[in-house]
């Protein structure tokens, strides 16, 4: 190690985590929005700073070496102080409103969010603040989770069992899923509960890979049955298809409950009750680091 190491900066430490984080200089790449070589470029620099290998390269990607980790294990408090600092500053010069960007998966963005976004501007109204411009990105789960990894925006929202690792999270609670078919369809008529094993034999109308209705149904059928469901009969990419596509008959589905309350009340869809233990979901918030004071985790503690 050289004799005087310097300290390096929050832009070479971030570009460690990513590249350890996502096991390569061209996964870190991507999350940066940088080329390969301006990554290669500042891992170099760090390494020459700190006299200190931090990478094992190879052709199937790049591992941290125990320095690297070391480092790394050291960086997150760095640079959540860093981007607080980065925030702060924001606050002193800022002449017009805040703007947060947020990602939020379906049943989030289309029931619960709105209102959390006008408790949010009743909040900052009533504190003398002009109220916070919010650009929504309607994404499934996985999508939200790789736009908040990547940096797109500072704030998402999840509806997935399957947590991610390496960014903060909070518990909002969890939301009930449930199984719904078409007034004419047979289950509407039984008079017993659908077993589990039973709706997991089903063909059913599903959300696509990545959804987190899709990931908690699946989840479910795992940890109690230790089986796949079967094959979907169709797959939609939002909740408002799926609903469409149940209501016409084509199959059984499964859906947040507060998603489908008008179609219960008028008897579009038939809510079949579950035998055994509710089928629920963890709803979840997800940054990449908690900036106390933020907008961001304003809309967290309104949300939870």
């Amino acid at each position: 190690m050289a004799s005087n190491p310097t300290a390096p900066s929050a832009e070479l430490l971030r570009t460690l985590v990513e590249v350890g984080h996502t096991g390569s200089i061209a996964g870190a790449a991507r999350v940066l929005g940088l080329t390969q070589q301006a990554v290669s470029g500042r891992i170099r620099s760090l390494e020459d700073a700190i006299g200190v290998s931090v990478l094992h390269r190879g052709i199937s990607g790049s591992t941290l070496t125990d320095a690297g980790a070391l480092i790394t294990s050291w960086a997150g408090d760095v640079l959540a102080a860093h981007d607080r600092l980065a925030a702060g500053l924001l606050t002193l010069t800022a002449t017009h409103p805040a703007r947060l960007r947020v990602a939020a998966s379906q049943t989030i963005a289309e029931v619960l969010l709105p209102g959390w976004l006008v408790r949010l501007r009743d909040a900052e109204q009533s504190a003398g603040r002009p109220p916070t411009a919010v650009d929504l990105l309607t994404e499934n789960s996985a999508g939200v989770i790789d736009k908040v990894r990547r940096g797109e925006v500072e704030l998402g929202f999840i509806e997935t069992p399957v947590l991610p690792t390496g960014l903060q999270l909070d518990d909002l609670g969890v939301d009930e899923l449930a199984v719904l078919v078409a007034p004419t369809h047979p289950w509407a008529q039984w008079e017993r509960p659908v077993r589990l094993d039973e709706l997991a034999a089903a063909r059913l109308v599903t959300r696509e890979p990545g959804s987190g209705t899709r990931d908690a149904l699946e989840h479910i059928i795992h940890e109690r049955l230790d089986r796949d469901p079967a094959p979907a009969q169709l797959e939609l990419a939002t909740p408002a298809a799926v609903r469409s596509a149940i209501r016409a008959g084509t199959a059984p589905g499964v859906l947040s409950r507060q998603v489908v309350r008008d179609d219960l009340v008028l008897g579009r869809l038939v809510l079949v009750p579950t035998d055994g233990e509710p089928l629920t979901r963890p709803l979840t918030a997800v940054r990449r680091h908690r900036i106390p004071g933020s907008v961001a985790e304003q809309l967290v503690a309104i949300a939870s």
